[in-house]
């Protein structure tokens, strides 16, 4: 898989860690930053991201910041991304096999490197089960996202 990956500041040295490990599965990577340890804004890394993987030019995307709550509600407002805040791997497995999430997000701050590559390595092997169930529940997902849209501005 094509993994876009992206951090904060409070995220760049697990992201430093992870990039290899990931490489280390087979998978490719893309990273959009950062890449110091001085103070940045998430958003601006969480976009593009979730851009790439909404526009199908990666396959999944991985968000890091210091506690991953930022990252993740930022991915959030992307159309078509189901990001899902995560620090444990019970979670990991449950949001791909209920959620079919495309983005992950952690925080540095709050789990270890052995952690977080535990929940990465599971995250990127669960498939999605296609459950009647939760195919059902994404798609109420999907037309809460159409129904609150932003319309465009004329100009």
């Amino acid at each position: 898989m094509k993994i876009a990956i992206g951090a904060d500041h409070g995220g760049y040295r697990l992201k430093e860690i992870v990039v290899p490990y990931i490489q280390s599965l087979g998978h490719e990577i893309e990273d959009v930053g950062c890449t110091c340890e001085q103070s940045v804004d998430y958003p601006d890394y969480a976009l593009p991201v979730c851009e790439r993987v909404a526009q199908g030019k990666a396959d999944r995307g991985i968000l890091i910041c210091g506690t991953g709550i930022g990252m993740s509600i930022a991915a959030n407002k992307v159309a078509g991304i189901r990001c899902a805040l995560v620090h444990d791997m019970f979670s990991a497995q449950a949001t791909r096999d209920h959620n079919d999430t495309n983005v992950l997000a952690m925080g540095e701050r709050v789990i270890g490197p052995g952690v977080a590559q535990e929940i990465i390595r599971i995250w990127l092997e669960t498939p999605f089960s296609n459950g009647e169930r939760h195919v059902g529940r994404l798609n109420k997902v999907k037309r809460i996202e159409e129904q609150h849209a932003q319309p465009a501005h004329a100009e």
